[in-house]
């Protein structure tokens, strides 16, 4: 006689899910609240590399490769850190911890997207961004997950480097080459993202040291974050109004950007006085609007600038 049908073990995949629950969790992997700000880096970027507002085909298939290269990083990033996830109170939602999905079938979505990203970035923009699509996720994976973020409190600022590439890839899609629109683009969510993770760092930071991550404000305490956060505040404004001094952009995203660095800097300057896991989290609350107000105050300007 047949035994009735027994759900699976606590933490696997459950069986015969409504379609729209296993779509929720695989698009969860691909930490979709990440993904506005990925394509409005690009953007801008892909704009003033053209010289103008490129073929709408040409553009949307771009930044849809941009999109997947980042969703492919950061689905690897859930299959790596599945177990430590567990560990992490912001984390233990996520669908491999919870088993909504099996590890192998995130890996597998996670290789078919980057597989469609780096296609799509090299039939419709070039090479060198198909190459540098593959780079940012070969480093966010091996060297920031896999290497640098278990051991060292470096890993946020080596990190950086792949969470700022949107601009680059779009900039090497135009002609094959970077110029200065990629590099400065690059530059400014470099240099953003530093004061953005800290600030993440400060008022999680039970939940980083319960994980076993070595973050600034466990390694190096909160005094010396809180100054590092302002000191990168301090350095990105000059470097977001650099566009404006090459030509780049004009006076509408020089008055926006003036207002955004300064607003920035003053929460900085409230945490580092403060100290408070409150301050904290509204840093990481402005840090966010700051990046997607900057680049949204840069296509109205390219539109004027460029037409």
């Amino acid at each position: 006689m047949k035994s009735a049908a027994t759900p699976f073990a606590a933490g696997s995949p459950a069986l015969r899910r409504p379609l729209g629950e296993v779509a929720a969790s695989y698009l969860a992997l691909t930490k979709p609240r990440v993904l506005p700000l990925v394509i409005f880096s690009a953007l801008p970027a892909l704009v003033m590399a053209s010289g103008g507002w490129p073929a709408p085909g040409r553009a949307a298939a771009v930044i849809l490769g941009i999109a997947l290269a980042a969703a492919a990083a950061s689905t690897f990033n859930c299959w790596v850190e599945r177990d430590r996830d567990r560990l992490m109170e912001r984390t233990r939602t996520r669908p491999l911890p919870r088993g909504e999905i099996a590890p192998g079938a995130a890996l597998a979505f996670g290789l078919v997207l980057a597989a469609a990203a780096t296609a799509l970035l090299a039939a419709a923009g070039s090479l060198l961004a198909a190459a540098l699509g593959v780079a940012s996720i070969l480093f966010y994976v091996f060297v920031y997950t896999l290497w640098l973020k278990p051991r060292s409190a470096w890993s946020t600022e080596v990190g950086a480097a792949t969470g700022a590439v949107a601009p680059l890839i779009a900039d090497a899609a135009v002609d094959g080459r970077l110029g200065a629109p990629g590099l400065l683009l690059f530059a400014i969510v470099f240099c953003w993202q530093p004061p953005h993770v800290w600030a993440i760092a400060l008022f999680r930071k039970r939940d980083y040291e319960r994980a076993g991550l070595p973050m600034g404000p466990s390694v190096w305490g909160e005094d010396v974050t809180c100054r590092r956060m302002l000191a990168y505040t301090l350095v990105l404004v000059p470097v977001t109004l650099a566009p404006v001094a090459l030509g780049l952009l004009g006076p509408l995203y020089l008055a926006v950007a003036g207002i955004l660095g300064a607003w920035f800097v003053a929460h900085a300057v409230v945490v580092l006085r403060v100290r408070t896991p409150e301050a904290a989290r509204r840093m990481f609350q402005v840090s966010l609007a700051h990046l997607f107000l900057l680049f949204l105050a840069m296509l109205p300007d390219l539109a004027g600038v460029l037409r």
